[in-house]
């Protein structure tokens, strides 16, 4: 009797600390991350394009992810559904957070095209369409920090991440752990290529998670962004 008393008290015992331990695991690595690097400042805003929503679409103020998908964009199905798939419907939760998808003026059928070939009913008020004039839409991706370029359409298969002061989000430093224990020479990641699901589902999912966390931190007091800032410059150096 003695003994079924001891082992039950072993076992209450696990169930207890366990998730104690787990959560003293995890306290460390959500308050001793590296923020998601500043690639580039002063991005320009979209206050001159028109959008298929009754608000104001702005980059300011929100957390975006920008796509720019050309004068075709209905044959961007892919591209649009790996960003539904795998950021839309993980992050539309959360505060702020916004995709744009960039297209010229005389588009807006299109996209209403695109649109009925990606949502099952979901809820889409984050996924948001911008239209504007050729040379906006190319004065918008000039701002960012990338080595890709617009093709003759308008289109690129690379996405941004922006965050609420129009600074360009990204890592300075894109190696693997093996390559910097090789001591290969560091590399940035501007962009995010949205046909590939590894890099999308992965990389650019692991920043927005970071980058959320620091908002979070923000709100709270207890991110230092006067360290961050200086731990961006000597990494930039």
């Amino acid at each position: 009797m003695e003994k079924s008393k001891i082992k039950r008290y072993i076992v209450l015992g696990i169930l207890f600390f366990l998730p104690v331990a787990f959560l003293l695991m995890l306290y460390p690595s959500t308050h001793n991350y590296d923020p998601l690097n500043i690639v580039d400042e002063n991005v320009a805003d979209i206050e001159l394009f028109t959008s298929n929503s009754e608000a104001e679409i702005l980059f300011k103020d929100h957390i975006s992810i920008i796509a720019f998908f050309g004068n075709e964009p209905e044959n961007q199905v892919i591209a649009a559904s790996n960003l539904k798939e795998l950021v839309y419907d993980k992050f539309k939760g959360f505060k702020k957070f916004q995709i744009v998808i960039v297209l010229p003026k005389g588009s807006e059928d299109k996209a209403e095209q695109l649109q009925s070939e990606i949502n099952n009913y979901d809820d889409m008020r984050f996924w948001h369409y911008v239209f504007g004039q050729p040379n906006d839409i190319k004065r918008i991706f000039d701002s960012l920090k990338t080595e890709e370029s617009l093709d003759d359409n308008l289109f690129s298969d690379h996405v941004f991440i922006i965050d609420q002061d129009l600074k360009q989000r990204g890592r300075l430093d894109d190696r693997t752990d093996k390559e910097k224990e090789q001591k290969e020479s560091a590399y940035p990641l501007y962009s995010y290529d949205c046909i590939e699901v590894a890099e999308i589902k992965n990389k650019m999912s692991d920043d927005l998670r970071i980058l959320f966390t620091e908002y979070r931190q923000k709100r709270k007091g207890e991110f230092d962004s006067a360290s961050r800032r200086a731990q961006d410059l000597i990494e930039t150096n």
